[in-house]
C-alpha cells in the first residue's frame, strides 16, 4: 500500500474517531502518534506497528532536516497540544522528530514544559515519569542523536573525498550550465562554511567570514542536517 493510500485511510479513521479526541481516549489520556517519512513511496507500516486504534495520527511526508515546528503535521500537533487536546505522544524512533540534536532537544523541552509524555517505541522509554522529566531518557536520546549527527557528517566527508578522487582521476564531470548543483557539489564548493558550521559558529558570522550570503549558509546547513 502506498503512503497516499494509507494517508487517505488514516484521514478517514481520524475523522470517524474525531469525537473521541475531545476527551480522554484510553487510560484517561489523550494520545497521538507522530509519523514521518521522506517520500510518498515509503511505507509507514513499521511506524504503525505499535499504534493503538484510538491514537490520533499525524503524518508528515517531508525531509527529516526540516525543523519539527515547520512541518505541516508537526505544527498542527503542536497547536493541538497548546489547545489541550493531547497529553501523550508516541513515535517509532527519536529520529522521526529531527536529524540534529538541537532540534530534537528543543522539541523535547517544549513537550516537558507542557507536561506531555513522549514514548519512543524502539527504546521502550518515556520522557516523563510521575509527571517529572526522565533523566535517563534525556541522556540516552542525547547520545543517540549525537551519534546520528556524527555518522551524517562522516558520510558527507566521505562523499567529498570521493568527489576529489574522481576529479583527480579525470572521471568526475562538473555541473553543466543551467543544471542544478548536487548536495555534494555544494558542500565541496563551500568547504569553509561547512567547517565553521561544525564549530557551531552563528550563521550570520559565517556569512561574514566566508563572504557569502546568509541564504547560502542556510542552504549548506540544511544539506548537512539532512
Amino acid at each position: 500500500m502506498t503512503i497516499h493510500a494509507q494517508t487517505d485511510i488514516i484521514s478517514e479513521i481520524n475523522y470517524n474517531l474525531a469525537p473521541c479526541y475531545q476527551g480522554a481516549l484510553y487510560d484517561n489520556q489523550m494520545k497521538a502518534r507522530y509519523i514521518r517519512v521522506s517520500t510518498g513511496n515509503q511505507n509507514t507500516a513499521r511506524q504503525l506497528h505499535k499504534s493503538h486504534p484510538n491514537e490520533k495520527l499525524y503524518i508528515d511526508i517531508i525531509s527529516g532536516a526540516t525543523p519539527f515546528s515547520q512541518r505541516p503535521e508537526g505544527k498542527k500537533m503542536l497547536e493541538d497540544i497548546e489547545a489541550g487536546l493531547i497529553d501523550y505522544i508516541s513515535v517509532h524512533a527519536i529520529d522521526r522528530l529531527g536529524r540534529n540534536l538541537f532540534d530534537i532537544l528543543a522539541t523535547l523541552e517544549f513537550l516537558n514544559e507542557k507536561k506531555i509524555i513522549l514514548e519512543v517505541d524502539n527504546l521502550g522509554l518515556k520522557s516523563l515519569v510521575n509527571n517529572k522529566p526522565n533523566s535517563a531518557f534525556k541522556l540516552i536520546i542525547s547520545v543517540m542523536a549525537n551519534i546520528a549527527e556524527m555518522e551524517r557528517n562522516s558520510l558527507l566527508e566521505r562523499q567529498q573525498e570521493g568527489i576529489k578522487l574522481a576529479i583527480a582521476r579525470g572521471v568526475y564531470k562538473g555541473r553543466t550550465k543551467g543544471s542544478k548543483e548536487t548536495d555534494e557539489q555544494v558542500l565541496d564548493k563551500y568547504k569553509e562554511v561547512v567547517k565553521y558550521l561544525k564549530k557551531g559558529q552563528s550563521l550570520r558570522d559565517i556569512a561574514k567570514l566566508c563572504k557569502v550570503s546568509l541564504g547560502t549558509v542556510q542552504k549548506v546547513k540544511k544539506i548537512i542536517n539532512q
